[in-house]
């Protein structure tokens, strides 16, 4: 049987597809089809926008997921972690009963923007709604929270029995030590089972803030295992509590241990050593090891080291790496005017801060204390005075003590004591120690012991006075050949218990700064630099120089007050500097007082004879002596 076609004619081409169509269908069947949980929490955990993350909450929205417990506490701490807490915040507000996860992080999230009370609020919530915390939850409020408020959280810690888990304890002792109860934080840490090495740097971090260097430095030794973070600690705690020789020191048995790698932080603590010290080789040589080391000379870093450059008496050095900035921002800009007028270059620092105002800065307070020193260096006292006025009159800047402190320290020099000391009475603020000492210290400078009488009895009947009062009178009254008033006051300074601080001198010769008190014999080389004094002398009195005995405050007779004057601190370190310096070159001697006049006219006497540059920096300022002459123009 033959078969025969159904169709004698060839069927039709198949329609064309419509690939639009086909899209569109797929993707509302897509649409119709949400992404599965797992996916989008993902999708959440990889976002590092907030217009992605918005993008992701619409979806969740769309398909009605915004309640999802997981989807919505990833949405939630996201949003916090991009800056969004406002966002995250109204999304808490809106989830339906909250468990302990979701308050913890919304606490943590506030916690870490620094917003203690609002975090303390959103607890206090917690507790009412029936919510109990748990060992995270306590390490959140923790880290924000006041003392004051802190104990009765730590109550809480105990009554729920979170008291041995060792991230609440950590979080305790941070919070006892932010609050300066060290007594409670070494409590807290001693009872500590197990120690972490966060704990241990809460502790040593404790320790170093509040000048506890011993007992930081026993930890510190301690420790098995140190990371960056340590050492930073411990090398900043020597900086800012004046121990800039153990900072160093420290400091290079870090690059010994070759464990650890220096960062920012360390060379910013160990640049604050170096200013300190005045050690300017080695402020040279950490500028080398930073450049070749990869840490970044950021705006902070390079402030830092126009900071100790200036201190270091290399205002070269600091120019050159202020001019290297490209965005200055106003504490590079006061660091080089501070600088200047530290130097005695009270011109240069002027006409720096109207280049500042001229690119569109506004001064600080600090600026103005700048200006305000520069000013007083000089004998600027008409600059200055419309300097303090323009402070609270252009820029809208309530002067503070240290600006009151200048201003009385620019008149005081300039001889005008009763405008000094009218100042100081109808001040809008309260007064200090440090404030008078500068008044009474001008009083001693120009001779005025009634005035000083006045001053000194009126900070000893306030309570006021310190070592630095007592000394000031028993100078005036040694000045006036008053040994009976000498006697009263050492006596009434025994009876106090109050001590003279030392003046003391050092010098950095090969990367090592030498120390030394007046009369010194502890230096291993005390023969040399004792030689080189005796033959100082013979320059001196060669060209006529005769010693200001009349400034040594004690009732010996003339040759004793000449031996006295001839082994000041200053002297043996330039001795020191003489011998062991080519020469030539220059000799840099840092005073932690200020300098004498007898050492001043020496110095001036001694650069000439011996062709040799000296810097001097004093409590006050530098002197640069050349030739002859200084810097001060014997204004200081």
């Amino acid at each position: 049987m033959s078969s025969t076609p159904l169709f004698t004619t060839p069927p039709p081409p198949p329609p064309p597809i419509n690939r639009t169509t086909v899209s569109s269908t797929t993707n509302a069947a897509a649409a119709s089809f949400p992404p599965s949980p797992d996916k989008l929490a993902l999708l959440l955990d990889n976002s590092n926008s907030v217009h992605r993350v918005l993008q992701i909450h619409a979806a969740l929205l769309r398909h009605g997921l915004h309640q999802h417990p997981i989807l919505n506490f990833k949405l939630q701490r996201s949003y916090s972690s991009l800056g969004r807490l406002d966002l995250s915040l109204a999304l808490f507000n809106r989830t339906l009963n909250p468990n302990i996860f979701f308050y913890t992080s919304i606490i943590n999230a506030h916690a870490l923007h620094g917003l203690s009370q609002e975090a303390l609020f959103i607890y206090t919530g917690m507790l009412f709604e029936g919510v109990q915390p748990n060992e995270f939850t306590f390490s959140s409020i923790l880290k924000c929270c006041s003392l004051e408020h802190g104990k009765v959280l730590h109550s809480q810690v105990i009554k729920l029995g979170f008291d041995s888990d060792l991230y609440v304890k950590t979080g305790l002792v941070d919070l006892y030590a932010r609050g300066g109860d060290v007594g409670s934080a070494r409590l807290v840490f001693e009872r500590m089972p197990e120690k972490s090495l966060v704990s241990l740097t809460t502790m040593l971090t404790c320790y170093a803030k509040h000048g506890e260097l011993e007992e930081a430095r026993l930890l510190f030794d301690g420790m098995v295992k140190k990371d960056v973070v340590c050492w930073n600690v411990m090398i900043d705690g020597y900086a800012q509590h004046g121990m800039p020789n153990e900072a160093l020191g420290l400091f290079r048995r870090m690059l010994a241990a070759a464990k650890a790698r220096p960062n920012e932080i360390t060379v910013l603590a160990v640049l604050s050593a170096c200013g300190q010290l005045g050690a300017l080789e080695s402020g040279r040589w950490l500028h080398s090891f930073i450049e070749s080391n990869d840490i970044q000379v950021n705006v902070r870093v390079a402030t830092a080291l126009i900071d100790t450059y200036s201190k270091c008496g290399s205002l070269e050095d600091a120019r050159l790496v202020f001019d290297r900035i490209r965005d200055k921002d106003v504490v590079a800009w006061n660091s080089m005017i501070i600088g200047y007028a530290l130097h005695g270059l009270s011109r240069d620092a002027l006409e720096l801060f109207h280049e500042m105002c001229r690119t569109g800065l506004s001064p600080t307070d600090i600026t103005f204390i700048g200006v305000l020193s520069a000013c007083g260096h000089a004998g600027l006292v008409e600059e200055g005075w419309e300097f303090f006025n323009a402070m609270t009159d252009e820029y809208g800047i309530e002067p503070k003590i240290e600006h009151y402190g200048c201003v009385v320290n620019l008149l005081g020099r300039a001889g005008r004591l009763e405008e000094a000391y009218d100042l100081v009475k109808n001040m809008k603020i309260e007064s200090d120690p440090i404030l008078w000492g500068a008044l009474l210290g001008a009083c001693t400078l120009h001779g005025n012991l009634d005035l000083g009488e006045e001053i000194a009895e009126f900070l000893v009947g306030h309570n006021l006075a310190n070592s630095g009062t007592y000394i000031l009178l028993s100078n005036m009254y040694a000045k006036k050949g008053n040994w009976e008033g000498v006697a009263r006051i050492r006596t009434l300074m025994k009876d106090s218990g109050v001590k003279k601080e030392p003046g003391c001198s050092s010098i950095e010769v090969n990367n090592r700064v030498h120390e030394f008190l007046a009369g010194d014999l502890r230096h291993p080389k005390s023969k040399e630099i004792y030689m080189m004094l005796e033959e100082m002398n013979d320059w001196l009195k060669a060209h006529g120089y005769a010693p200001q005995t009349d400034i040594v405050l004690h009732d010996i007779g003339d040759v004793q007050k000449e031996q006295s004057l001839e082994v000041h601190s200053e002297k043996l370190a330039l001795a020191y500097g003489l011998i062991s310096t080519q020469p030539g070159t220059p000799i840099k001697v840092v005073k932690n007082l200020r300098v004498c006049p007898d050492c001043h006219a020496a110095s001036k006497l001694i650069s000439k004879i011996t062709g040799r540059k000296i810097v001097m920096r004093d409590r006050n300022r530098f002197h640069h002596f050349v030739d002859g002459s200084c810097s001060c123009g014997d204004y200081w």
